[in-house]
């Protein structure tokens, strides 16, 4: 297949078209400089502009686009990037899909935040979106910028996207150096339910996507078992062996964190309903795979 990637060279994406590149898929970039190589092509989403015969071309569109979803949160700048830079790239390759004369199929990236604070409640592909914060709100302009290609016929997968664990990104990164300074602990009550999954599951999960003609509609990227904070904070200790006893108070959080506190005192039990239907297996289905998948060196 032709596979183009925007957001190629970040984190995720990088991984991606390397794991494309390894099942034979050929691979175009789309960058925002000159294009400096044959495997890549200057696009301009601010000003809505990408090579229509290149997106016409290509069997697959993926965007994994966007800036830093961690920076200060009382930054209107970052709030504004967070958005715009999410929605932009998403609109732009959604309406030259929608131009398109082969319709190539849509992969448009997204995140959980779409669904809000659902307690307990296990959380599928068909539940609702609840709440007015910051995610859930540039999550639902986020998607509904894809709406020009799903009118249009293409086939579209909503990338609904848990945190990615691996050390070398965030939450990990951070998380490690707290954890290994004995300083770590649970968010709040820890019961709130926090879902993630793996960066090999993740990859594993979108190629899985790009190859299977009938899979659509929302999709949830994360592991099967969702564990809990307290969970997770258990587990993280347990994985680097320190202990785990400062928690984060409510109150505290929600002056540091401002309006991303929501996202992290809210809960959504997850489930990957669509991604075990379509047949994906998962390789880190738990929060102890998770983390030790996340944790480990890589070559």
């Amino acid at each position: 297949m032709h596979v183009v990637v925007a957001g190629a060279s970040g984190f995720l994406g990088r991984h991606l078209v390397d794991a494309l590149r390894e099942r034979d898929h050929i691979v175009t970039r789309l960058v925002r400089r000159a294009a400096a190589a044959d495997d890549e092509s200057r696009w301009d989403p601010t000003a809505g502009q990408v090579d229509a015969d290149l997106i016409g071309s290509a069997d697959v569109v993926v965007n994994v686009a966007g800036s830093p979803t961690f920076g200060n949160p009382y930054s209107k700048r970052w709030a504004h990037d967070l958005r715009e830079s999410r929605v932009t790239t998403t609109r732009t390759l959604a309406q030259a899909i929608a131009g398109s004369a082969r319709k190539p199929a849509f992969l448009a990236g997204n995140a959980v935040g779409i669904y809000g604070d659902h307690g307990g409640q296990r959380v599928t592909e068909a539940a609702d979106s609840r709440g007015h914060s910051l995610m859930t709100e540039v999550t639902r302009d986020w998607e509904a910028a894809a709406i020009p290609a799903r009118e249009a016929g293409a086939r579209v997968c909503m990338l609904r996207t848990a945190p990615v664990l691996d050390r070398a990104s965030e939450p990990l990164r951070s998380l490690h150096r707290v954890f290994r300074l004995g300083l770590g602990g649970k968010i709040g009550s820890g019961s709130q339910y926090f879902p993630i999954i793996s960066l090999r599951d993740w990859v594993g999960a979108v190629v899985h996507l790009a190859e299977q003609p009938d899979a659509s509609g929302p999709v949830n990227l994360c592991c099967v078992e969702t564990p809990t904070n307290a969970e997770f904070t258990q587990a993280l200790a347990r994985a680097l062996g320190r202990p785990a006893f400062v928690p984060v108070p409510s109150p505290l959080l929600r002056v540091g964190a401002g309006p991303l506190a929501p996202e992290l005192l809210g809960s959504v039990n997850l489930v990957p309903l669509a991604l075990l239907d379509a047949g994906y297996e998962f390789r880190d289905p738990d929060v102890t795979g998770v983390i030790a998948s996340g944790l480990a060196e890589r070559r």
